[in-house]
């Protein structure tokens, strides 16, 4: 004898509608209207299907080293005040080579839907012997979404058939780099720099300098360093960054759509009429209105009807009715749950990340009685819209620390806190983790070093050497 717990086919689907998003649950609809016949639903409901969208193969991302290294220089954009110098992609056209073909290209009214496409366009037109057209095709087969070419030359040259020689190819990617965008083809992140210094008008000797010799002080902000190194002053690099950000790290974004997805919020959060506090919905298409059909439903009951039929009619009702018995839960679970973080997180809706209270999944499962699985599957990739934005509504669970009066602070509100106090210190003389860390026990907050650099880290934040301004 022995005792177990199994989950019947109704509550396993209920499980797995319960944690869909609106448009996750609006295709999962679609697919069960188009198979079970004796499902139905009113147009007027607002239900739109959503067709899965087509996959495509993810690009390699950059090293973990390379994405520090462009945060950092848009950081220290930010920092020279520079947020309002324009960034166009350099263009061959600055330079006055461009030749009279890609002109012409680039004229059409067509556009490219991707980099790749683009860059092809270009090489079609470019005359060359055959040998090297053929390195090209392979090239470019290897320039990733953001223009970088990271799959070393050896190993280009190993896929090309018949053979050729490494200096072949090498010389053919020198021919790549000179298509547009200006930066397409580089290696590394200071060789798509330089390729656009190149195209820049005036003399950029010092820029270059700056990106060929003396990158890992720049990225560092060291500039008291490169100005004694370059005998040149502050103000005049303070000028050359200003020619750097003219630039960009990531050539390849300038070309082809790259849609953002839409994010479909499920709740609804509004300020209340009479100023009661908030009031809470379920966004349009989480109830949709199905129902059975009462012909199927007709032919169900009437026993004259052939018995495989009406077997075949009997599954699909029942698996009709389970759908819609599933959403009903899901529409009851969503709400209540939403209403319960909403009234625990008033505090964030009025003041802001920084009042974010402590809430845990094990809370509401209490509440509601059940388990904290539940919970987590009801606020699964589910978003929360309210006056302040747009939010996962998975944010709103957070844990926390007591401070020394006992109160409950929530690790958001902390780091929300760091945050805060970076954003009001003196940029000439910013603050180290040490000296956040001891402005907030002073304000009876105990936090190491070590949470408030990982925290910094978490929100982007540079280190307080490179936020300095000089």
């Amino acid at each position: 004898m022995r005792q177990e717990q199994r989950l019947t086919p109704q509550l396993i689907q209920s499980m797995n509608i319960l944690q869909l998003n609106i448009t996750a649950l609006e295709q999962r609809i679609q697919e069960e209207l188009e198979r079970n016949p004796i499902l139905e639903f009113q147009p007027d409901d607002g239900v739109e299907a959503a067709m899965p969208a087509e996959e495509s193969a993810p690009a390699e991302p950059p090293s973990v080293q390379e994405q520090n290294n462009i945060e950092v220089l848009e950081w220290l954009s930010e920092q020279y005040d520079l947020d309002g110098v324009d960034r166009p992609t350099v263009s061959l056209r600055e330079s006055g080579e461009r030749d009279s073909k890609l002109d012409a290209m680039a004229n059409t009214a067509s556009r490219p839907t991707n980099l790749y496409e683009h860059l092809q366009a270009q090489w079609n037109l470019v005359e060359l012997d055959p040998d090297m057209k053929r390195a090209g095709e392979a090239i470019l087969n290897f320039i990733e979404e953001d223009g970088l070419l990271r799959t070393p030359m050896a190993d280009i040259a190993q896929t090309i058939r018949p053979p050729l020689e490494i200096a072949v190819v090498e010389a053919t990617l020198v021919k790549i780099q000179q298509l547009e965008p200006v930066g397409v083809g580089a290696r590394s992140l200071q060789e798509t720099l330089l390729l656009q210094l190149k195209m820049l008008p005036g003399d950029n000797s010092l820029e270059e300098n700056l990106i060929r010799d003396h990158f890992e002080d720049l990225l560092k902000n060291r500039l008291p360093q490169i100005a004694k190194a370059l005998d040149t002053s502050i103000d005049e690099l303070k000028e050359s960054l200003k020619v750097l950000a003219r630039l960009t790290p990531t050539p390849g974004l300038s070309v082809g759509d790259r849609d953002v997805p839409t994010i479909k919020p499920d709740v609804i959060v509004e300020y209340d009429e009479n100023g009661q506090g908030y009031t809470v919905r379920l966004a349009r298409g989480n109830e949709p209105r199905l129902h059975i059909s009462k012909r199927y439903l007709d032919m169900l009951k009437d026993r004259s009807q052939d018995k495989d039929a009406r077997d075949y009619l009997k599954k699909q009702y029942e698996s009709a009715t389970a759908l819609i018995d599933a959403i009903a839960f899901r529409k009851n679970r969503l709400l209540e749950v939403a209403q319960a973080v909403v009234e625990r997180q008033q505090d964030f809706f009025d003041q802001g990340p920084q009042a974010m209270k402590v809430l845990r999944m094990s809370e509401l499962a209490e509440q509601f009685s059940c388990d904290p699985s539940t919970i987590s599957r009801t606020v699964a990739d589910k978003y929360l819209q309210a006056p302040r934005g747009i939010y996962p509504l998975r944010e709103f669970f957070v844990g926390g620390t007591e401070n020394r009066v006992g109160e409950t602070t929530s690790w958001d509100s902390v780091k929300a806190r760091v945050q805060e106090l970076i954003n009001q210190e003196d940029k000439t003389n910013p603050l180290s983790d040490d000296q956040v860390a001891a402005m907030m026990c002073t304000e009876g907050v105990d936090i190491s070093r070590r949470t408030v650099a990982k925290y910094r880290q978490q929100l982007n934040i540079a280190t307080a050497r490179q936020r300095k301004v000089f």
